[in-house]
Parts: C-alpha cells; sequence; structure tokens
C-alpha cells in the first residue's frame, strides 16, 4: 500500500502532481528552491539538491515512491536510489536510453517501476492500444499529439509550457518506428504530413520517445507504428534550420536558452490527442479512431494549464492504479499495458472523460 509518495520537481507539472496526490497521500515535494506560487501548497515542501545522493537516499528511503518530475537526464540515478530501496518509481520521461536504463533495472526489482507516464508517451500508448484491442489483425496505428499555444504567434508558432530539454531532445535524437513490418530508427523532424483539425491547419512530423516501449510489444503484428508531434505549419522547418543547418544539435544547452528566451510559457494552451488504428475485425477491414482537443481546467481553485493537468492526471492515475492492485506492484509498467476503461475509473484518470 502507498501512503507517503515524494515528489521531485516542482515546476507546474510536478507542482500539481503534488497537487493531486496529497488528495489521497502524504506528499512532500522537492526543489532546488521553494517555488513561490501565488496560492499554499497542500504538501509539504522541502529545498534539496536532487543530484545530492546521499540526500535522496534517506528521503526516498522514508517514502513508499518517488515520483520525477525531473528533467530527463537527471532520472537515472532517481530511479537507481528508488530501486536499492524497494521504493515505487514513476517519472514523466521521453528519453529512450533513461528508460532503457529504468527497465534493465526493472528486472530486479522489488517495486513498481513506471518510467514514461505523461502525455507522449504515457496516454497515448494507452489510447492506442485501448483501440487496437479491438482488432482480430492489426494494420497499422497512427498517434499524434501536439500541446500548443491557443493563439500562435510568430513564424515559429510555438510555446513551451513544458520542459525545453525535453523538447529539444525529441526534435534531435531518431525515434522508432515500424514501417512495411519492420522496426526501425527514423529521424526525427522528417515525414511532414498536413493534417486539419476542426477546420484548422496543422502538420505533423517524427518526433522520439513518443511510442515509449510500444515497437517492441507490436513488432511482428502490424505495418506500420509511428508518432508524430503535431504543431503549427512551418514550425518543423524552422527547427530543422536552427538544429541541423546551424548546427545547434552540438550544443543542446545554447538551443535549449535559445528557445526558452523566445517562447516562454502562455497561459492558454490545447492538447490535441488523436490516434487512428486500421485493420480487420474478423474477415472486415475497420477503423477505430480517437480524438480530444483539452484546454486548461481549474483544479482546487486554481487554473492549470491543458499540458501540466494532462500530464499530471497521467502519472497520478497510474500510481492510484498500482496503489489499488489493478497493474502490478513489482517490475516495468509499459503504458500500452495499462487498460485505458482503468484508468478512467481513477480519480485523476477521470479527467480525461
Amino acid at each position: 500500500m502507498i501512503k507517503k509518495i515524494v515528489t521531485l520537481g516542482l515546476g507546474k507539472v510536478g507542482t500539481l502532481v503534488g497537487v493531486l496526490l496529497s488528495e489521497k497521500y502524504e506528499v512532500t515535494g522537492v526543489d532546488l528552491k521553494k517555488p513561490h506560487y501565488d496560492f499554499e501548497m497542500p504538501f509539504k515542501v522541502l529545498e534539496g539538491d536532487v543530484t545530492d545522493a546521499s540526500f535522496m537516499t534517506k528521503l526516498i528511503a522514508d517514502h513508499d515512491a518517488v515520483v520525477s518530475a525531473l528533467p530527463y537526464f537527471l532520472n537515472k540515478e532517481i530511479a537507481k536510489i528508488a530501486h536499492e530501496k524497494g521504493v515505487h518509481y514513476f517519472d514523466l520521461t521521453e528519453d529512450v536510453i533513461t528508460t532503457n536504463y529504468i527497465r534493465d533495472l526493472a528486472k530486479t526489482a522489488t517495486a513498481a517501476m513506471a518510467p514514461q507516464c505523461g502525455l507522449a508517451p504515457g496516454v497515448i500508448g494507452i489510447i492506442g492500444a485501448h483501440l487496437a484491442n479491438d482488432f482480430t489483425k492489426l494494420r497499422d496505428i497512427e498517434l499524434r499529439v501536439g500541446a500548443l499555444p491557443k493563439y500562435p504567434n510568430g513564424t515559429l508558432a510555438y510555446s513551451f509550457t513544458w520542459s525545453p530539454e525535453g523538447v529539444v531532445n525529441e526534435y534531435i535524437n531518431d525515434a522508432e518506428a515500424i514501417h512495411n513490418g519492420k522496426r526501425k530508427m527514423v529521424t526525427s523532424l522528417d515525414s511532414i504530413e498536413y493534417i486539419n483539425i476542426e477546420g484548422k491547419e496543422f502538420e505533423a512530423f517524427t518526433t522520439s520517445g513518443g511510442l515509449g516501449t510500444m515497437c517492441e510489444t507490436y513488432e511482428g503484428k502490424l505495418d506500420t507504428l509511428n508518432y508524430k508531434s503535431i504543431r503549427y505549419p512551418g514550425h518543423g522547418k524552422l527547427m530543422k534550420f536552427l538544429i541541423h543547418e546551424l548546427i545547434l544539435k552540438d550544443d543542446k544547452k545554447a538551443l535549449t536558452e535559445i528557445l526558452k528566451n523566445a517562447k516562454p510559457p502562455v497561459e492558454e494552451d490545447v492538447v490535441y490527442v488523436y490516434a487512428v488504428v486500421e485493420g480487420w475485425k474478423g474477415e472486415k477491414l475497420a477503423r477505430n479512431e480517437f480524438y480530444k482537443a483539452y484546454s486548461p481546467r481549474s483544479i482546487k481553485g486554481e487554473k492549470w494549464r491543458a499540458i501540466s493537468w494532462t500530464t499530471a492526471a497521467s502519472i497520478a492515475a497510474v500510481i492510484e492504479m498500482v496503489d489499488q492492485g489493478t497493474l502490478p506492484s513489482k517490475g516495468f509498467i509499459k503504458q500500452e499495458e495499462i487498460p485505458f476503461d482503468k484508468f478512467l475509473e481513477t480519480t485523476f484518470g477521470s479527467f480525461y472523460r
């Protein structure tokens, strides 16, 4: 049973994770400096350095679960400590190397280890697998997610409402996909397609990490599996210019700072979630689709961006499912193995209805 949870990283998402979980659990939030929000947080907050192994070992050992809302490059050490102490581990990483490291740890884990519990990877994989379960034989799964400013401006038409480090990472690293029945790596920012959502024009292109472990799960079972990020038209071309023509891929820190300075977060955002699965139901060729546009919402009297609550509600729902025994309490948890109907029945997963 989970009673005490420590949440690491108190940005908007990490703070909301703490707010949600504090409804059911004793929560302690940790950041290098106590964040100054306009509301009183309903959980204990500690100032601390998450890279201090001694501090983190003592803290994590005193809790039943640890939630990392930290940048991806800080997660390996946190996961290692959680594994050593037999504490449940959850994170939001999109980084494939980090996830593979955690997966290796999970082989000898005495508690649950569930990375990639956010939006993409995360909810989009849960939804994709849910749609796929209807089919006798699969042909393709195509997953699309966009976290965008509701009122874009400038040619980049973007705002960094979540980790800039994470965005840069998924734009630079190669992405995994299944194409013509074969599992392979493909270049991010490629395979641009143009789509229309409720009369608005968008583009979508390949980015790294959005599929989580789905390529392994569905290898040999279909012809096509891919994930693309939705953006306003022209965004991908500009990012390719910055990353490849100006060779800023070799200086992630500089690129991150440039983008953070140019495109700070907006309060009015929108999250688009779209999934399509095709295949055969018996002898009949069929298609299942899921589409939702999520807007900011009020939680505990405070307004939260769409990207914040969709991400925070997802990881909180997975924690709730582990606590309830709906998901395994030991070993590695794949997002596509999480039943969407049970996810929606949780206190926090119900936000997605």
